[in-house]
């Protein structure tokens, strides 16, 4: 796997993660000379290249000249993320946009949550292109792929977590104090959360819209919420 873009490569090396090589762009100044002091210190190998050789291994052609070649991303098992009494954990139902994914992950990561939980199948994996949008959040905090969303809820439930759809119709996210253990189930882009793991959900939260768009893009409402159990907890 390849992790490009300079924040993404810098946070790779701020984790204990196998790195084979990094390729930096000739005449690293900047950013791109701290990978490199960083790189030494790591004692991982760097290779100085001319721009025509990173843009020939860039899939996005958006590696701000650096490429970090890993070994494959290591998901977590979805109980690494329990066990805390203030816990949040993100739950992704169909999640297939790789840039709502990566956005997600880092709003995610900067919230402090325990991790994020992603389907096998119809959704989004980890990729490359989602370790660059997050800018290195990927690197951070612990993914779980799961046989299906709702057995993780239930799984959640079992552990006395409250869990949380986001979705249209339900009550004012405003009106709940969401602290203790907490998951939030974010929707797909085009049909939200399923109906039936709706169901499963304790409640379903919604945010207020006074515009005349009548919904919010999927990290979007995803940032709001892990932020208003940010403040629930700390105010």
């Amino acid at each position: 796997m390849k992790a490009e873009g300079r924040n993404a490569v810098l946070e790779l090396l701020k984790t204990d993660k196998t790195i084979d090589k990094i390729l930096l762009q000739k005449d690293a100044q900047g950013v791109l000379g701290k990978i490199f002091a960083e790189a030494r210190k790591k004692n991982v190998r760097v290779q100085f290249v001319d721009k025509m050789v990173l843009d020939k291994e860039s899939p996005t052609k958006r590696h701000q000249g650096v490429i970090a070649f890993t070994t494959d991303f290591r998901y977590s098992d979805l109980y690494e993320m329990t066990g805390k009494e203030e816990s949040l954990i993100v739950l992704c139902d169909g999640i297939e946009d790789v840039h709502n994914l990566g956005s997600i992950l880092r709003v995610s990561e900067c919230a402090g949550a325990d991790g994020v939980v992603i389907p096998n199948a119809k959704g989004a994996s980890v990729t490359e292109a989602v370790i660059r949008i997050s800018a290195g959040a990927a690197e951070h905090i612990k993914v779980a792929k799961v046989p299906s969303i709702n057995h993780a809820i239930e799984e959640l439930q079992k552990l006395g977590y409250w869990v949380y759809a986001l979705e249209a119709g339900g009550e004012s996210i405003y009106q709940n104090r969401l602290t203790g253990k907490v998951a939030l189930v974010v929707g797909g882009e085009d049909s939200g959360v399923k109906r039936l793991t709706r169901e499963k959900c304790d409640k379903v939260l919604s945010l207020p819209l006074f515009g005349k768009v009548n919904s919010l893009n999927a990290s979007v409402a995803l940032g709001i919420a892990v932020y208003e159990v940010v403040r629930a907890r700390t105010v």
